[in-house]
């Protein structure tokens, strides 16, 4: 297992058993008796891990855990360090993922598939979408889509439109829902397309608004945002989706999306 990308996090939390480096001269023989011991404790409880060097760290105080667009990010407002990093326990278990998924639950039990607009075959693996007609990384999500489909391996895709990051994202949207072929609609539209006139509809505006007060409930802030297997994949992270494709899939929520909504495929 490897434990390099917590070293940052867990050398930075022993950084702070000292006085800083700006203290005087004074406080160094101290400083250099904590961090030998924390190098020791290091050694003896991650055995497996390897490392040339020891000493302190840029990060300063205490460090915080906040969550931006499903990733979990580090603060340390002392020194304004902000850590992209993984954190193990001692026993080798990732705390970082095991959040992840636990906040990825929470946001799973908000979601109710009845409600989505659903694209693609009933019997394929099912993916949870949140995307803007508007992003080019959801039009490129929606080609490689197309790719793997045109490869024997499609999906379902649940989708819920973010109509809060471009200003005509939300039009569009509702003009895909009242569409008589939502799918085609919702091609076309992703392939660039410039209809005279977009369709309106009571329906369809009050799924916008619907999709729009989800997005503010689990926080979701950019797009495509997807949900795959209890998982939440930020952005086109194409090999997490590739591996999504590959490995054996199960329903969101364990359950079949209703009809309640115009399914696409058809």
């Amino acid at each position: 297992m490897r434990y390099a990308p917590a070293l940052t996090a867990l050398a930075s939390i022993f950084a702070l058993a000292g006085p800083s480096q700006a203290e005087d001269a004074t406080s160094e023989p101290s400083l250099a008796i904590v961090a030998k011991a924390a190098e020791k404790q290091l050694r003896q409880t991650f055995t497996n891990l390897q490392f040339e060097d020891f000493g302190p760290s840029p990060v300063a105080g205490p460090i915080y855990q906040a969550s931006a667009g499903g990733r979990l990010i580090y603060y340390a407002p002392q020194s304004e360090h902000i850590l992209f990093a993984t954190i193990y326990d001692r026993n080798g278990l990732n705390l970082t993922a095991l959040d992840q998924e636990n906040r990825a639950r929470k946001q799973l039990s908000a979601i109710d598939p009845a409600q989505a607009l659903a694209i693609g075959p009933e019997n394929a693996p099912i993916i949870i979408e949140f995307t803007d007609p508007d992003c080019p990384y959801c039009r490129a999500l929606d080609r490689f889509w197309a790719t793997k489909a045109a490869e024997g391996k499609p999906v379902r895709r649940l989708i819920f439109f973010v109509s809060g990051i471009h200003p005509d994202a939300a039009s569009k949207a509702e003009h895909i829902l009242c569409s008589p072929e939502p799918a085609a609609a919702f091609k076309a539209l992703y392939n660039g397309a410039k209809p005279a006139k977009l369709e309106t509809c009571p329906k369809g505006r009050a799924k916008v608004e619907a999709d729009s007060a989800l997005v503010r409930k689990i926080g979701v802030s950019g797009t495509p945002t997807l949900i795959a297997n209890g998982m939440i994949i930020s952005g086109f992270q194409q090999a997490q989706l590739e591996a999504f494709l590959d490995t054996p899939q199960s329903r969101p929520l364990g359950k079949p999306p209703s009809k309640a909504l115009p399914d696409a495929h058809r």
